[in-house]
């Protein structure tokens, strides 16, 4: 049984019915703390992406590979996963898409996604605003009851100026990609710590999945959430419920907690 699924986890709907649950989650590349208190924490998240039974998952900060930490933690308990971190998170029966936005010093890391339904071509747009911030869309077509949705996973920028840019970005490519008729969830980190970004994202049609109070729960810092920053916002489809697990097992694995929604056609 897995340790972090909880009462705190509702039950997932699987591959039936007509409820889509997706979760959205800033996994911290795989790793928490710094210098000799560094830790690696990708094998709870593996846990933890399979507790929350979605059929979508959106995940940031994911890595492909990075040589420092990998020659660090191969002689750990568990080691460092020899997959790629999207195909090391994937619970049986997933397939993962990934597509690398910043390259560093040591490896690289971008966006992912993991799919319990089938998925089509994946596309990637680079929205960086300067060279100090790399960031990207991942678009990946998902099959799911028989119709095609359209899922963008998002990393936004930290200056404020920068993610009105990506906004504009987003748009462009919503317009060129997306057809106008097709379901759509966008989710991520938005980083959006002043609650300024939801008009300009209303105007492309997109509503924000919140409690049926319009309350948006919050996900940062992960030990003492304050800070929606991890948001879905949708198209075609409309919200029945969100949640956001917590426990000591989930504040200690990212400084993000997960973001959990439970979608219907609307």
């Amino acid at each position: 049984m897995n340790p972090l699924q909880s009462s705190q986890l509702p039950a997932g709907g699987g591959t039936e019915g007509r409820c889509l649950r997706v979760a959205t989650y800033n996994i911290h590349k795989g790793v928490r703390g710094v210098g000799p208190l560094k830790r690696l924490e990708i094998h709870n998240l593996g846990l933890g992406v399979e507790a929350l039974d979605a059929d979508l998952v959106f995940l940031q900060e994911v890595r492909r590979f990075h040589r420092r930490d990998a020659r660090r933690f191969a002689r750990t308990w568990f080691g460092w996963p020899e997959q790629s971190q999207a195909d090391f998170l994937a619970p049986e029966g997933y397939v993962a898409a990934y597509r690398t936005n910043a390259v560093t010093r040591d490896g690289e890391h971008g966006n992912a996604l993991l799919s319990r339904w089938p998925i089509g071509e994946v596309g990637h747009h680079d929205v960086s605003d300067h060279r100090f911030e790399q960031r990207g869309l991942l678009h990946v077509p998902v099959q799911w009851q028989g119709m095609e949705l359209h899922a963008v996973v998002a990393h936004f920028g930290l200056i404020h100026a920068s993610r009105v840019r990506q906004v504009e970005r987003l748009a462009d490519f919503i317009e060129r990609h997306v057809p106008s008729d097709a379901m759509l969830v966008v989710a991520g980190d938005f980083n959006d710590w002043s609650e300024k970004l939801d008009p300009a994202l209303h105007e492309l049609g997109l509503q924000r999945a919140g409690d049926p109070r319009g309350r948006w729960p919050p996900t940062f810092p992960s030990r003492v959430p304050v800070f929606a920053l991890d948001r879905v916002y949708t198209r075609g489809l409309r919200c029945l419920s969100t949640f956001v697990p917590r426990g000591t097992s989930w504040a200690r694995m990212s400084d993000h907690l997960p973001l959990v929604a439970e979608l219907e056609p609307a």
